[in-house]
């Protein structure tokens, strides 16, 4: 089983607290010792001066190793703790009171004395003769004779015997005193640092249980991140708005996604139903022909073949709309921009529908404002675009309307307006106008087509939109704008 990040990070802590505590036991040892070291110095700094400053050990034959024996084995007995030894102007050993065997130096470095002498900070630790690598605290002396010097009075403040006896004691003590001191303070810090975890992790916490409840419409990740929250905060607080935004920008795709969905299903069923009325129209007409063929007129002959005709046109152009439609959103299309005239290609789509237009009572007029600078975008595409929008306005509004299409330039672009004065589009169908194609209803209206889904997709290659706009006058108005050639 996975530790979590809380006892991860409580092991590491304890870890780093035991590594802490162990250094901590060695420096209060460390600390003590060189504690008592100093005061001893410092108490007995004054012995060895005492000692050349009273004792007669030379005079004008030399050192007077009786005697000075005769006094070192009287002081050590009087103080055990201490070890005289005499030393001559180059650190030798003239004179000591050691016990035979127990001298394993013969030579004393005398750098430690002087600076002992220049004052320096205590303790100052010099050689040990009774071992071969041992320093120890002492007190040290210069001895003259006849005003000249020569040599050293050192004494060694915490003897052998000294050391086999209280080193071990005081060792023992100094080590319980540390370990139960360092154990309080480290189960001190134990608790509370288990303690300053809990309540630091438990944002953290709180946010890992939301994220594994995360069911994907972002209502419960919306709902950590408060409107009230500052900004700032740890980083803890940071991860909570980013994760908080985070889940509303999946709900936000996930109703998108659904949306689409919706949509398709809809675009489906209505290009379904779109196509089974022209089908159902043509295969009823040829029925009726291949039945009724010996006893119909010519006249109806030809009426029928023409209606069976007209069907087929409209199965056609819906299946090429499909495609057309299919094709734009695989991405498979890309438009191949260029500058040309707009005002002389919408001379050549009106011209197209003129005749269409005088059919159906209407009248089709172009608006331009003069001059109009040439456009970049793709030929072809800006073509469909006109066609499909004056198809549509032509096909579905009634007698007596007028349809104006107005060119103005604005801001390095020009825009276009399609407008007639006809009934204009249901409210209901408005907010999904370019988004989803719609049956006829069955008052007769229809909602956007593929046609408009067509020159939605198209605009959009040119990093434009179209826009349905309120006309000011009733009817319907659309909008969009190409960028002027540079």
């Amino acid at each position: 089983m996975t530790a979590s990040i809380s006892h991860r990070l409580f092991l590491v802590f304890a870890s780093l607290l035991l590594a802490c505590s162990g250094i901590s036991v060695w420096l209060q040892m460390r600390t003590a010792e060189r504690h008592e070291q100093a005061a001893i110095q410092q108490l007995s700094s004054g012995l060895a001066a005492h000692i050349a400053a009273n004792a007669q050990l030379a005079d004008a034959a030399g050192w007077r190793s009786a005697a000075v024996r005769e006094l070192f084995d009287k002081l050590m007995a009087v103080n055990p703790s201490v070890e005289v030894y005499l030393l001559d102007q180059d650190g030798l050993i003239v004179a000591h009171a050691a016990p035979p065997g127990h001298l394993r130096r013969q030579r004393v470095a005398l750098a430690p004395l002087r600076s002992l002498q220049a004052g320096a900070a205590l303790p100052v630790m010099g050689d040990d003769p009774r071992s071969a690598q041992a320093r120890k605290v002492f007190s040290a002396a210069p001895v003259e004779v006849a005003g000249q010097a020569a040599g050293w009075v050192y004494v060694i403040l915490q003897g052998e015997d000294l050391e086999a006896v209280s080193t071990p004691l005081a060792r023992d003590t100094a080590l319980r005193m540390a370990l139960w001191t360092t154990a309080l303070a480290a189960l001190l810090a134990l608790l509370m640092g288990l303690l300053a975890f809990r309540l630091i992790t438990r944002p953290l916490r709180a946010l890992t249980e939301a994220v594994s409840r995360f069911d994907g419409d972002g209502e419960r990740a919306a709902a950590l991140a408060s409107a009230s929250e500052p900004a700032g905060g740890d980083e803890i607080a940071v991860l909570r708005r980013a994760f908080a935004q985070m889940g509303g920008r999946i709900a936000q795709q996930w109703a998108e996604l659904g949306r689409q969905d919706q949509c398709r299903r809809e675009l489906i069923a209505n290009i379904s139903h779109d196509l089974r009325t022209p089908l159902t129209a043509l295969h009823g007409y040829l029925e009726t022909l291949r039945l009724k063929d010996a006893a119909l007129a010519p006249g109806a002959r030809q009426r029928y073949l023409d209606i069976a005709l007209d069907q087929s046109r409209k199965v056609g152009r819906l299946a090429q709309e499909l495609f057309d439609l299919a094709r734009l959103e695989s991405g498979l299309v890309q438009a191949a921009p260029e500058p040309f005239a707009l005002p002389e290609l919408l001379q050549d789509v009106a011209q197209k529908f003129e005749l269409a237009a005088q059919t159906r009572q209407q009248s089709l007029a172009v608006d331009l404002e003069t001059p109009l600078p040439p456009v970049h975008a793709d030929l072809g595409m800006v073509e469909r675009v006109l066609t499909n929008l004056l198809d549509n306005a032509i096909r579905h509004t009634p007698a007596g309307t007028r349809i104006t299409v107005r060119l103005r330039a604005a801001g390095g672009r020009v825009l276009v307006r399609i407008s007639d004065n006809g009934p204009g589009i249901p409210a209901a169908t408005r907010d999904n106008l370019f988004i989803r194609a719609m049956a006829r209803r069955s008052d007769g209206s229809h909602g956007g087509g593929l046609g408009l889904l067509i020159v939605h997709r198209l605009l959009q290659l040119h990093g434009s939109d179209i826009i349905l706009a309120d006309s000011g006058a009733g009817g319907t108005a659309f909008d969009f704008s190409l960028p002027a050639a540079g």
